[in-house]
């Protein structure tokens, strides 16, 4: 439903995939719970793996039901992502003042531009990575205003020189990924931050994938300081808890301030025994890194099958995705995330998804059992088929 010239939702992006799950099943067999058969979904980044068993504790018996959750999150929540920030980065936020929560993160992407357009009504334009997450630009048409991809740079970095002083000076934001979703590339940060400072732009970097850096160690936008700049996290992908939406953002006291109190009135409040959760998850590295081990198993383990295969996946930089350039015998990444449905029933993204810049590859996430990962391993050996097309 639309008003005449208004504003129609375009296809769900993994709705689109209807047809690929048939090439699957149609070889492999429906999802009955055999674990030798059906399709194994690698197409979306839902986590497939427990969460710590005291974080679930606290989920059940907070006794945080009963009342109305504060929306920039309990006094616990904020300084158990502030002392989280410490650990992991080495920077110190304000939890009263430069840090609030957020319903997961995907909720702040697709909505922080309509409201930082409500305070500057003359800036229009959001300025997001040319391959990456589609809520970047959908939350800029939510908002009424010009999404604007900024292209990268060979080692993956954003390419901030190319960015047009005209679009700059309409900005409303720049967005930054690192590591980034679907690329694994890892972003300069402190250039982002610097570019954003000079240009008068606010910079937010979302940093959901940050605990899984392969390259390196894991970097915020806050090193450099929180003038005009806002760092994005979530616990969905660091601590399995994809279903519970918990997430925060800080940095630059005024946006944050800002953007808590518009939410507040929205009523965007993360549930008080989800807060609860979020406490304990956050309070716990252990289980991060025995999450970092398993989804690196499965990248190595799934990259050199699709090597053996004649289809080359690099390991990423950073992140739990495989994003593999389609070979020459394919037209584009449609044509291989086919292939690798029929042959092994693996289901994948084709990366148009992202920006047509990825239109030549797929982005596979590894974060199905590792027994279904082997499972797609020996399909992959058994089809000999996959690099011909």
């Amino acid at each position: 439903m639309s008003a005449a010239g208004g504003f129609t939702p375009p296809p769900y992006p993994y709705d689109r995939l209807a047809e690929l799950v048939e090439l699957a099943r149609a070889r492999f067999g429906a999802d009955t719970g055999d674990r030798r058969g059906g399709v194994v979904d690698c197409s979306v980044g839902t986590p497939c793996d427990a969460p710590p068993a005291g974080v679930l504790e606290a989920l059940g018996g907070s006794g945080a039901e009963r009342g109305y959750p504060t929306a920039s999150g309990s006094a616990a929540y904020r300084t158990a992502a502030s002392d989280w920030l410490g650990r992991r980065f080495g920077v110190e936020v304000d939890p009263d003042r430069e840090l609030a929560a957020c319903i997961g993160t995907k909720e702040m992407v697709a909505s922080t531009p309509h409201y930082l357009h409500l305070a500057d009504p003359e800036r229009d334009t959001v300025l997001y990575p040319a391959v990456s997450y589609p809520t970047y630009a959908m939350g800029a048409q939510l908002a009424g205003c010009r999404a604007v991809p900024v292209p990268t740079r060979a080692d993956g970095a954003s390419d901030l020189a190319g960015i047009d002083p005209a679009d700059a000076a309409r900005a409303l934001m720049l967005w930054v990924n690192s590591p980034a979703n679907p690329t694994g590339a890892l972003d300069d940060l402190d250039a982002a931050a610097a570019w954003g400072r000079d240009s008068g732009v606010p910079v937010f970097s979302d940093e959901c994938y940050a605990e899984f850096t392969w390259r390196g160690r894991p970097r915020s936008v806050l090193e450099s300081g929180t003038a005009g700049v806002v760092a994005v996290h979530s616990l969905s992908k660091r601590s399995n808890l994809a279903g519970v939406r918990a997430g925060f953002f800080a940095g630059d006291r005024d946006l944050v301030g800002y953007l808590a109190d518009v939410r507040r009135h929205a009523g965007m409040m993360v549930p008080g025994p989800v807060q609860a959760a979020a406490v304990a998850a956050l309070a716990d590295d252990t289980h991060v890194e025995v999450q970092r081990e398993r989804y690196h198993r499965r990248l190595e383990t799934l990259a050199s099958a699709l090597g053996r295969a004649d289809v080359p996946a690099p390991l990423p930089d950073g992140g739990f995705y495989l994003w593999v350039a389609a070979p020459p015998s394919f037209e584009d990444g449609w044509a291989l995330a086919a292939a690798l449905a029929e042959q092994a029933g693996i289901l994948t993204s084709p990366g148009e998804f992202y920006g047509p810049g990825g239109r030549a590859a797929v982005r596979i996430a590894v974060v199905q059992p590792d027994d279904r990962i082997d499972l797609v391993c020996e399909r992959l050996a058994a089809s000999g088929l996959v690099a011909r097309g």
